[in-house]
């Protein structure tokens, strides 16, 4: 069953996101995350303008990409961090991913990932801190709120402004898709993230996949704890995860049906197919080679041996 707002919203997210020209243009307000999740957010951004709706950008003003090459309104905020700090927590996880890859979403919650994202988590409470951003986003008037669930500070201005949020994203950690979208994930027929398992597992294979969501259901509340502690102070009453990613009113998956692991999908969950990065370029200059030239090249090669 889809969020009940969902019906009244449907109309505004076919104005924004599929941008006909015979709707009237809509105001967006997008909370990004940066990195490469701000590359694909940006394509569907460029897009929203150049058919002439409203985008105001609010982000942080220590950043590596977030807001370049855009031409909208962009708000920006202080945060405590600086940009080496980011470098430092982002390398930091990256190094350790490529030394030894994470076997579980508890390993992966609990490990190198909480540093970096506990620094992005507190961006949200720096929003909301300066005054004069937080009374401009409350006295104009928003359509929707565009944003990335990994940067849970999109959820929070959503339901803090009571407006209808878009999510974009290829997936999220935990269960919370499944527990927000009301949709059926059942760990006897679909595998959990870095289970490796397939869709056709066997008795034992399902016990184990059972066991992993157990044992995410109680890491998943650790890991999200200071989002969780700041949701609730900017809101004033005591929120969770799944208090956050209920109310969402559209989520576009950045995948397709036919590579997820069969399973119930809700009317309001949308696939817009793999946008993970810029379109490639044609090649600057073509080289043509000639039989003779690789003759001269394995000949080369085979000295060199």
């Amino acid at each position: 069953m889809a969020p009940a707002d969902f019906p009244a919203s449907l109309p505004l997210c076919v104005c924004l996101l599929l941008a006909s020209g015979f709707t009237q243009a809509g105001r967006l307000l997008v909370v990004p995350m940066d990195g490469s999740h701000w590359f694909t957010m940006q394509m569907v951004l460029e897009k929203l303008i150049h058919n002439g709706h409203e985008v105001v950008l609010v982000i942080p003003e220590v950043s590596w990409q977030l807001g370049k090459s855009l031409n909208c309104t962009v708000k920006t905020y202080s945060i405590s961090h600086t940009l080496e700090d980011l470098d430092r927590e982002f390398k930091y996880f990256s190094y350790t991913q490529w030394k030894t890859p994470e076997q579980s979403m508890r390993s992966l919650l609990t490990g190198s990932a909480k540093g970096f994202f506990e620094l992005l988590f507190s961006h949200c409470r720096s929003l909301f801190k300066d005054k004069k951003l937080v009374e401009y986003l409350e006295q104009t008037s928003f359509d929707a709120v565009f944003l990335d669930p990994f940067h849970v500070c999109g959820l929070t201005v959503a339901r803090y402004l009571s407006l209808p949020s878009v999510v974009f994203a290829r997936g999220i950690f935990c269960h919370y898709l499944e527990e927000g979208a009301q949709c059926p994930s059942l760990p006897s027929y679909v595998p959990r993230l870095l289970s490796k398992y397939t869709d056709t597992m066997t008795f034992q294979e399902r016990v184990w996949n059972h066991l992993s969501y157990l044992e995410e259901s109680a890491v998943c509340p650790y890991f999200f704890k200071t989002a969780e502690e700041i949701a609730s102070e900017v809101l004033q009453t005591p929120v969770t995860m799944t208090d956050l990613f209920s109310p969402v009113s559209i989520w576009l998956l950045r995948t397709d049906f036919v590579l997820e692991f069969p399973r119930p999908v809700m009317p309001n969950m949308i696939f817009v197919g793999g946008i993970n990065c810029f379109h490639g370029k044609p090649l600057s200059k073509l080289h043509y080679y000639s039989v003779e030239d690789f003759k001269y090249y394995i000949g080369w090669v085979l000295k060199s041996l």
